[in-house]
């Protein structure tokens, strides 16, 4: 919810539409949520990422356009 404009749009480019569009729906339905519990909630995915990223599943680049992967 406190993610800025083109965070939320480069995760819903990165779902199928589907998946974006039962995220928007989610979010919209919420309401207002503690800040707090929105923070618990981002540490959880950016641990799950990192779980994710040790474990070979995927790659999270964090470096700029001159970086190319082959």
């Amino acid at each position: 919810k406190t993610a800025a404009g083109p965070l939320k749009e480069k995760i819903f480019r990165n779902v199928s539409s589907r998946a974006a569009e039962i995220l928007k729906e989610d979010m919209a339905a919420a309401g207002p949520v503690r800040l707090k519990e929105v923070e618990s909630a981002q540490a959880r995915v950016i641990g799950t990422l990192r779980e994710l990223e040790a474990e070979g599943k995927v790659v999270l680049l964090a470096g700029g356009k001159d970086d190319v992967l082959v």
